[in-house]
């Protein structure tokens, strides 16, 4: 009986500590989804309007790829261009997920 009892509470502790990591995993993605995506596009690929009105480029862009997280938090932090700052609304750990989500979309 104790077996049983001892197995269930590890199944249990076991499948608490995988859905708390899939939720941390899944935050930046849904931060993106929600706050970024209409401009950026859902694959960090934007809309060729929305990338020729806003200036807008996708996520494999080069310029891109030489900003540090660091800049790219401060942009979407403070804005940039045409970007409206995102403080505001979002916290800076907020931030930091979609940076990092929107930095490993290729």
């Amino acid at each position: 009986m104790t077996k049983t009892i001892r197995s269930m509470a590890v199944l249990a502790a076991t499948v608490c500590l995988a859905g708390s990591m899939g939720f941390a995993q899944s935050t930046g993605e849904a931060v993106y989804k929600a706050n970024c995506q209409s401009c950026h596009g859902s694959t960090g690929t934007p809309s060729p309007g929305i990338a020729k009105m806003m200036g807008v480029k996708p996520s494999t862009d080069p310029d891109y790829k030489k900003e540090s997280a660091a800049d790219m938090i401060a942009s979407v932090k403070n804005g940039k261009g045409k970007m409206k700052a995102m403080s505001p609304k979002l916290t800076d750990a907020q931030i930091k997920d979609a940076v990092d989500y929107f930095r490993a979309l290729k």
